[in-house]
């Protein structure tokens, strides 16, 4: 465990201070902020991941102006679907930045984790016109459930929250056109891995993409018939297991190997 800075001295532990369902949540969704940090898909304090407290109408966020890097556990901050904070912290939160968030989440009773990303490799692909293309392994797995939201400048307004809704639908995967990217899971772990197989999925598209097009011939297009057979696979290829649950335990350990200061 890493010295006590002034940051920690500010957050008093919620651990035996809240429900165990709470505390595992906040677990959860701290040890995915610490992910997406270590993997470098932050955007300084922008854009947000949420996680619904199971058995509630509950939600928890980061605290507005702390580095993904930094969120522990007891940092996160608890608010109802309209970002009402219900918590004493020393930390605001930002209710624009709940506004994606709280779309999906009063629309999907079905996912507990809402995870935005505003990463380079999503954006540029969230520009071109065909979107992510069926050019990778990676892609098949993300392409049978995979929507558009297209761009209504900075997400705001309440307006814009049925539109987006009727996009993601029942999807798991959404990309916002010239904006980012956006995944939904059961589990934290979940959203968590759907977000890894589209990032990835950015990121080898724009590589291969330095190389030439499909329409110049230097690119080969995997055949829809087994675009198709991607969820499938999928399933076959990670033993049934629920998703992100075989990659999960790994993440945390590789988590407290250099830092465990998140489960405070």
């Amino acid at each position: 465990m890493n010295a006590p800075t002034e940051l920690s001295r500010m957050i008093t532990s919620l651990e035996g201070r809240v429900s165990a369902a709470e505390w595992q949540a906040r677990l959860d969704l701290a040890a995915a902020y610490r992910l997406v940090a270590l993997f470098r898909w932050d955007d300084l304090v922008f854009t947000h991941i949420t996680a619904k407290i199971p058995g509630t109408e509950h939600y928890l966020i980061n605290p507005y102006g702390l580095m993904f890097d930094e969120i522990t556990a007891s940092s996160l901050i608890k608010i109802d679907i309209a970002g009402k904070v219900l918590q004493e912290t020393p930390f605001p939160i930002n209710p624009a930045g709940f506004v994606i968030h709280s779309a999906v989440h009063s629309a999907r009773h079905d996912v507990q984790c809402v995870m935005h990303t505003h990463t380079l490799n999503g954006v540029a692909v969230s520009a071109q016109k065909r979107g992510l293309l069926p050019i990778s392994q990676f892609s098949i797995f993300v392409l049978a459930s995979l929507g558009y939201h297209d761009y209504e400048g900075v997400a705001l307004f309440d307006e814009e929250k049925p539109r987006l809704v009727a996009d993601l639908g029942e999807k798991t995967f959404l990309i916002l056109r010239n904006h980012g990217l956006l995944t939904v899971g059961k589990t934290v772990a979940a959203a968590f891995q759907a977000m890894y197989l589209l990032e990835t999925s950015c990121a080898a598209q724009l590589r291969a993409q330095a190389g030439g097009t499909i329409q110049g011939g230097e690119l080969i297009e995997i055949p829809a018939a087994i675009v198709r057979l991607g969820a499938e696979q999928a399933r076959a290829a990670t033993l049934g297991t629920a998703p992100g649950s075989l990659a999960w335990p790994g993440l945390l350990r590789r988590l407290d190997r250099a830092d465990d200061s998140w489960r405070h």
